[in-house]
């Protein structure tokens, strides 16, 4: 029995990026890097430093993701189609958000010179503590961390845990959620950290389309105004100016395509990273605090704008595009219907004139009978002298003279059969 080639690779693909098995108290610094000024072979060669630096066994080439304990820290490095992301973790004690005091972060631990020269460009920095406590145990501790108006929160996993953050990026670079976990298990907590980082971390990627959307619409806006002003041209345009007309419409074509592919891509992987914000906070299970709004409801009053924006300047330019491409089609078509026109008055100038060399050809009728004529006696009278030497005839003159009025008549007679026949095609 053979196996297919990729049976292997499709089959583990369900078990890719598994959640860590994690139990608080613990420190979390999570950051995307985008491939924006590098490749995932920077990346890939940037984590064999780190590794090689504490002899450490290095991964394979086709591992998209690995997870390493460095002894103070832990890593787990993951590659996606657009970013890398490095979450550093590390074990703390329960004092460690204490007020007054400076709070311990997984990165800290890090080497700050490797660290620095994350390959690409970065779109997330998140710090998450986990604490095994409840928010009552620590009264000041969300005014410590957090801006208290910008305040998000709610309880997680059906009421065994609860998530503080405030989506807003302090003074270190970082943005900051709390969890509170409670009597969650291990993996449940690994699974809830998972889904919290790809929440902020999709959350960014899908905001990428928004700039594109932006300048987007600005081309879009300039595109519909002068399709409108070609539309209103082509309604009282004559035949001489539908030529222009239409390479108009072609160069208008290519600017609206142009702009079309550089951000269809882009549009699309919007759409797509939206969707995967809508399933993780999905897959977190959130009930509402007293007061508070839910990471639900403040994504869906901030973030809904943006995604659309973005929505809609994809369905402009697609729109935009058919609209050009009806107008050419148009456009095109008077175009061929003239040029038919055209070509038919040409062919029936050709007609006529071919008509008319006919006519001419039949006034010189007599004069082809005459010259035949005149070739064919020429044969007799070969023919005849012949006859004489021969003694057939007396009078070779006699005979010519006599098939004269015969020859006329069959050659005037052929000569007319093939004119009628001509003239009848």
């Amino acid at each position: 029995m053979k196996d297919h080639i990729n049976r292997l690779v499709l089959h583990n693909e369900i078990h890719a990026r598994p959640p860590e098995s994690i139990q608080g108290p613990m420190a979390i610094s999570h950051l995307v890097m985008l491939y924006a000024s590098s490749t995932k072979e920077e990346s890939r060669a940037h984590l064999l430093e780190l590794l090689s630096a504490h002899q450490l066994p290095t991964p394979s080439e086709q591992a998209n993701h690995i997870s390493v304990n460095f002894g103070i820290f832990s890593l787990r490095w993951e590659l996606h189609t657009e970013f890398a992301s490095w979450t550093f973790m590390r074990h703390a004690s329960e004092q460690m958000l204490c007020v007054n005091a400076q709070a311990q972060t997984a990165s800290d631990k890090v080497p700050k010179a490797w660290l620095e020269k994350l390959p690409g460009e970065c779109l997330s920095k998140v710090h998450l503590w986990i604490l095994p406590t409840k928010t009552v145990e620590h009264p000041q501790l969300i005014e410590y961390l957090l801006h208290e108006e910008s305040l998000v929160a709610s309880t997680l996993a059906d009421g065994y845990g609860e998530i503080y953050t405030d989506f807003q990026i302090h003074a270190d670079g970082f943005s900051r959620m709390i969890l509170l976990a409670g009597s969650l298990a291990a993996r449940r907590q690994g699974r809830l950290v998972q889904q919290l980082l790809e929440i902020e971390t999709y959350r960014m990627a899908a905001l990428l389309g928004l700039p594109a959307a932006r300048q987007a619409s600005a081309v879009l806006m300039n595109a519909e105004k002068e399709l409108a002003e070609l539309a209103q041209a082509i309604q009282t345009a004559s035949e001489h100016d539908e030529a222009s007309l239409l390479d108009s419409l072609t160069r208008l074509a290519g600017v609206v395509e142009g702009q079309y592919a550089s951000t269809h891509s882009r549009f699309s992987a919007s759409k797509a990273y939206f969707e995967l914000v809508d399933r993780r906070i999905a897959d977190i299970s959130e009930t509402r605090l007293p007061g508070l709004q839910t990471i639900a409801d403040f994504m869906e009053r901030r973030l809904s704008p943006a995604r659309s924006t973005c929505e809609w300047a994809s369905l402009r330019q697609t729109a935009l595009s058919e609209r050009v491409s009806r107008m050419s089609n148009l456009l095109r078509t008077r175009v061929t219907f003239h040029q038919q026109q055209t070509s038919q008055q040409s062919l029936n100038a050709m007609n006529k004139r071919q008509g008319l060399q006919l006519q001419l050809q039949a006034t010189v009728e007599g004069l082809s009978v005459a010259a035949i004529t005149y070739y064919i006696m020429g044969l007799i009278d070969h023919f005849t002298k012949a006859a004489q030497a021969f003694a057939l005839i007396n009078s070779p003159d006699v005979a010519n003279a006599i098939s004269l009025p015969f020859v006329v008549a069959f050659v005037w007679w052929a000569i007319h059969k093939t004119h009628q026949r001509v003239f009848k095609n």
